[in-house]
């Protein structure tokens, strides 16, 4: 098997695990009626639209660097991306939902250089949410980094998930995702992937 074709079963897997187990934490951002309602949490769907637009516009590609059980990491270039299932696990960190309304605490402290870091942390009383933390770093009310931590625990599968999006000039430029999980029986599951737009 060549470098390109374990790269693909390589990517494959990881984008099982970082969805497995997770099918109804997000929706299809193309879908009818996938309209976000504004609430009173940082809006990553809306945020996320958004970039899948623009993505889709522009069509740039991708570099992706992904390692499993940590293996070495393999890179490759990927020149044709569908933005909605690329950055289909992101939606994951969602918070801005009804049911999540008091959920979290929301934090925000001043940076060097103006910039603002706005700290949503999930209240006690509230396991059912996945989201974790989520931490949104803006600019002049502009995104530049946002950063969430999932799980999901019960009686059959753990995981947790680190999520990364940086932004520049409001256009994404590279994003991540690392974790662990694992199902009953089956040994566990470490990721990281890495992905830059190019």
């Amino acid at each position: 098997m060549g470098c390109r074709s374990s790269f693909y079963f390589l990517s494959t897997a990881a984008l099982l695990a970082l969805s497995s187990c997770d099918k109804g934490a997000a929706t299809d951002p193309a879908a009818p009626g996938a309209a976000h309602q504004h609430g009173a949490y940082f809006d990553v769907r809306g945020l996320l639209d958004a970039q899948v637009r623009q993505l889709t516009a522009s069509r740039p590609g991708v570099e992706k660097r992904v390692s499993l059980r940590g293996s070495p990491p393999e890179t490759v270039r990927v020149p044709q991306v569908k933005w909605a299932d690329e950055l289909q696990v992101f939606y994951q960190a969602d918070i801005n939902k009804a049911a999540l309304r008091g959920a979290y605490a929301v934090d925000s402290a001043s940076l060097p250089g103006g910039a603002v870091r706005r700290t949503y942390r999930l209240r006690p009383g509230h396991d059912n949410a996945p989201v974790l933390r989520l931490d949104v770093t803006s600019q002049a009310s502009q995104p530049q980094e946002i950063v969430a931590r999932l799980r999901q625990d019960n009686a059959l599968f753990f995981g947790q998930k680190d999520l990364r999006l940086m932004l520049q000039n409001g256009h994404l430029s590279q994003y991540s995702a690392s974790g662990v999980q694992k199902l009953v029986l089956f040994d566990t599951l470490r990721y990281t992937t890495t992905m830059r737009v190019l």
